[in-house]
């Protein structure tokens, strides 16, 4: 019998460099909006629970565009500073929210089996969930696993971007570095912050994690550690998801497979994105992959 499998959707960011609230902007032929397309897929492919973290004030619009979801569970936790442990306080003039790894561990007491972790403003690709949820139904407490796409396919031509940059030796993931500000030029050459030319072929982290709940205990610790460090003043440091798990390899507390999937990645970081994004939906939907009303 195949096990209760939770889909983990990463909703509450600001979207400050879209200048919006992109994860809730329809996008869509019909007005869809990303996250709409990742449940469609993750429940084609078995995933029968899902799980929102969000602010607290977009509950009620969440739940408009969910409320025709059948054959899942939904639940929604909220990403705010009041799980932020004691040992830390926050500062007053800190907006921003702790980054992926917390986002996680808002969501500890709402999940008790195997999971997958997505951002909301992301495609993934139907295929992406269907070698996700087959690895969650085997996998153990000491491992994880990820899919991971192609650096060209995750860039952006309206301005820099930030990925998970993956070292991979024989399907098991070595290490995971978060990169700033990667850009292409009009000669499609990939750089990082430091202007050092980066393959394009490089596989990286669109945080399509799987994990069982294990690692929430794993997560607390991280960013406990991450808030004792904090420097006073700093108001927008984040605990980030592919620091956290290269943490863990690299002191052989996990491991963590990549799967590999023809799964095509595409996201809306600026506004000038969106265009596109559209249009690439729109040849999916005409071509029959996603039908008219996804619920």
């Amino acid at each position: 019998m195949e096990k209760k499998t939770t889909l983990l959707i990463m909703a509450a960011g600001l979207g400050s460099r879209y200048g919006g609230n992109k994860q809730v902007d329809g996008i869509g032929p019909n007005g869809e909006i990303l996250m709409q397309y990742s449940i469609y897929d993750a429940i084609k492919a078995g995933f029968n629970k899902i799980v929102f973290i969000i602010k607290q004030e977009h509950q009620p619009l969440i739940e408009s565009f969910c409320k025709d979801i059948k054959n899942a569970e939904i639940k929604f936790v909220y990403q705010d500073f009041s799980s932020v442990p004691p040992i830390y306080k926050v500062p007053a003039e800190r907006i921003k929210p702790f980054g992926t790894t917390h986002a996680v561990l808002c969501a500890k007491d709402a999940i008790n089996e195997p999971f997958a972790i997505i951002n909301a403003d992301d495609y993934y690709g139907s295929e992406a969930f269907e070698v996700i949820y087959d690895k969650l139904q085997t996998i153990s407490d000491n491992e994880g696993t990820m899919v991971a796409y192609k650096l060209k396919n995750t860039v952006s031509r309206n301005g820099s971007v930030c990925r998970g940059v993956c070292k991979v030796k024989d399907g098991e993931l070595q290490s995971v570095t978060e990169t700033y500000d990667i850009t292409i030029d009009d000669n499609d050459v990939i750089r990082d912050r430091d202007q050092k030319v980066l393959d394009p072929e490089t596989l990286v982290s669109m945080n399509l994690w799987g994990f069982t709940p294990a690692l929430f205990a794993l997560a607390e610790e991280e960013f406990k550690r991450f808030l004792l460090a904090l420097k006073e003043g700093d108001i927008k440091s984040e605990c980030v998801l592919p620091g956290m798990v290269d943490t863990y390899i690299q002191n052989g507390t996990i491991t963590v497979s990549v799967l590999s999937t023809d799964s095509v990645w595409f996201g809306v970081t600026y506004k000038e994105d969106k265009a596109l994004v559209a249009a690439e939906l729109k040849k999916m939907h005409d071509a029959g992959m996603y039908p008219e009303k996804l619920f």
